[in-house]
């Protein structure tokens, strides 16, 4: 039987791809084990899934500002190499696959030091920080977009992004019945990541009365943002988040408002959603970068947050509605945007015999 370990962590797009693999892994009957953080959003997210052994190291965040922790986190990376040697040392896996975050930086380099192969992933624009640091070890560099596996040179590979099967199960009258609508008016659907978008929410809430003129609304807000003045309130429709739904709102879904993740641009472009992307800007800026890369290719629509209130957003959907047929043609001309086939071959390629 062949042994895989997986890592990745500190945000659940850091996580989800490895859980779109799962179930390809486990179909093909391996044995998986993933190494995480003690309390990091991946235990939540890895640990209850059946046939996955979890396993908990220390780990410190790679930050690009001064903090006083920075004196201290680096000891933690070490620890958690030291803590990933002893694991991937009794495990012998055949191959570490690594989707970035900072808990991957002591995988990573425990890997290497027990001469196991390594395949990464990277969904930004460019290299993140974690990844930069990894990729010396690592045999390939899997990308989202083409222009990070050129940055990447010779290691980088466009595959796509993982994505889990289920966000293709959905069903339009299931969506429009969780929502509450009736299906008359097209639906705008607002979703901003597993922790929402409060500027964006807090605009999108007060064009509301124009918005809702033309739009029924479904609002995946993020955990504590639901406003409760708004409850009943005609054509909305506000939810916290959404997991084993999250299929049925998309589908039910014509046009999207988002931020530009690079997992969120994934699942858009796979589902040929026409969005309006508002990048959050921070950072290495690369959700502006992502965005950027969409609207350069007539794939998306962009506003940058400066530029968003309550009196721009209205006319920007309008004309993301007049102009969503191109969209989606010009989306259904792409190659497929899930990368599980194509990670899964490197996977192959590389795992030790």
């Amino acid at each position: 039987m062949k042994r895989i370990v997986l890592t990745g962590g500190g945000t659940a797009g850091h996580v989800s791809p490895n859980q779109a693999l799962i179930p390809l892994l486990l179909a093909e009957g391996w044995d998986i084990h993933y190494i995480g953080t003690k309390n990091g959003i991946e235990r939540s997210l890895i640990e209850p899934m059946q046939g996955v052994t979890y396993h908990a190291v220390s780990s410190g965040k790679l930050r690009r500002y001064f903090d006083l922790k920075n004196f201290t986190d680096p000891f933690r990376v070490i620890a958690g190499a030291v803590q990933s040697v002893r694991i991937i040392g009794q495990l012998k896996p055949n191959i570490v696959f690594s989707k970035g975050g900072f808990v991957a930086v002591p995988v990573v380099l425990g890997a290497a030091m027990c001469g196991v192969p390594v395949v990464m992933h990277e969904s930004d624009i460019t290299p993140g920080l974690a990844n930069k640091l990894c990729k010396p070890f690592a045999k390939v560099v899997c990308t989202t977009f083409p222009e990070c596996a050129k940055l990447l040179g010779d290691k980088g590979l466009e595959t796509g992004t993982p994505l889990r099967d289920f966000l293709f199960s959905g069903d339009r009258a299931r969506g429009l019945a969780l929502a509450g609508f009736d299906g008359s008016r097209p639906v705008l659907m607002m979703i901003g990541g597993s922790l929402g978008a409060q500027s964006v929410n807090a605009v999108l809430r007060e064009a509301l009365p124009a918005i809702t003129e033309r739009f029924d609304v479904l609002h995946v807000c993020g955990r504590g943002n639901l406003d409760a003045s708004l409850e009943g309130a005609r054509g909305y429709k506000q939810f916290e988040y959404l997991e084993g739904d999250l299929p049925d709102a998309f589908a039910c879904a014509d046009i999207l408002l988002s931020r530009a993740g690079a997992n969120a641009l994934s699942e858009l472009l796979a589902l040929r959603k026409p969005a309006l992307l508002i990048p959050y800007h921070s950072g290495r800026g690369d959700q502006l970068l992502n965005a950027n890369s969409l609207k350069a290719r007539g794939l998306a629509h962009v506003m940058v947050q400066s530029e968003l209130n309550a009196q721009s957003l209205p006319p920007a959907l309008d004309a993301l509605w007049e102009d969503r047929a191109l969209l989606a043609q010009r989306m259904d001309a792409l190659p497929n945007a899930d990368g599980k086939r194509a990670v899964m071959e490197q996977i192959h390629k590389y795992a030790k015999p």
